[in-house]
């Protein structure tokens, strides 16, 4: 009897490396999101952040702060801290982080600029206003520095139960971009209970209206930052916008906040 011996040829499957920031901000539908945009003024994205990513981020808020504890020569990872009640914003406290960022928080706004650019120039069209925005980052940072906005406006919020955000824009200067974008770094109904996004728009003759989003950990929502365009019976209006933050009822909430002009 003959026997035949069948040689197997095992195959190593190499592991894909992960997705860099850049590739998970790129490889969301930008059409869809726009639209969305377009529509209520904010949009979510597909998770850009795991879980371990956004603890991570979190636990630097419990860095000392510039003048308390920082050892002689090292640079500090935040500029200042807000406590929100002290200056009538709310409850709860947030952070400007110091520049240079770190990584991911700097790579997450270097991701996102090209594709929101695209919005941004578009609603300047609708709305007869110039678009001084570049197409790189780099450009549009280097213009607010110029006008005197110098400062980062990247912040880490943090909420405990019944803090809260008063509705407000993130406006430091005359250099404004029209967008930005928050990140969910808890998971509501495990971290915490409440605090949902609010986002309240007030139309061309007619009432306000409001917006409540639950933001899913690791993902981000784009909202506008200061108004956006309305279609009215004269053509395209510009329908002012604030946004905030309803009671935390339980736990703690954490968010990363990404503006992309300087303050």
């Amino acid at each position: 009897m003959t026997t035949t011996t069948t040689a197997t040829t095992t195959t190593t499957k190499r592991h894909a490396r992960p997705a860099t920031l850049a590739q998970r901000v790129a490889a969301a539908d930008w059409t869809a999101l726009a639209e969305e945009l377009n529509g209520v003024g904010c949009a979510v994205t597909p998770r850009l952040l795991s879980p371990a990513d956004c603890r991570a981020l979190s636990a630097l808020y419990d860095e000392p702060a510039p003048d308390h504890g920082a050892e002689s020569g090292s640079r500090a990872r935040f500029r200042s801290t807000i406590d929100m009640a002290r200056h009538r914003f709310g409850s709860g406290q947030y952070r400007y982080f110091a520049d240079p960022l770190p990584e991911p928080v700097q790579a997450l706004r270097e991701a996102f600029y090209p594709h929101l650019l695209k919005t941004a120039r578009d609603w300047a069209d609708k709305l007869g206003r110039p678009a001084p925005w570049p197409d790189t980052l780099e450009e549009w940072l280097t213009l607010c520095h110029e006008a005197g906005q110098t400062k980062s406006a990247q912040i880490l919020l943090r909420y405990g139960e019944g803090d809260w955000n008063a509705l407000h824009r993130d406006i430091f200067g005359e250099v404004v971009f029209p967008l930005q974008v928050v990140i969910g770094l808890d998971e509501q109904g495990t971290d915490y209970t409440g605090g949902e996004f609010l986002l309240v728009e007030q139309r061309p003759r007619a009432q306000s209206r409001g917006t409540t989003t639950v933001l899913p950990q690791g993902h981000g929502l784009i909202f506008t930052t200061r108004d956006r365009p309305v279609r009215s019976a004269r053509g395209w209006s510009a329908g002012p916008v604030r946004h905030g933050v309803s009671t935390v009822r339980s736990g703690r909430r954490h968010s990363l906040g990404l503006v992309f002009h300087d303050a």
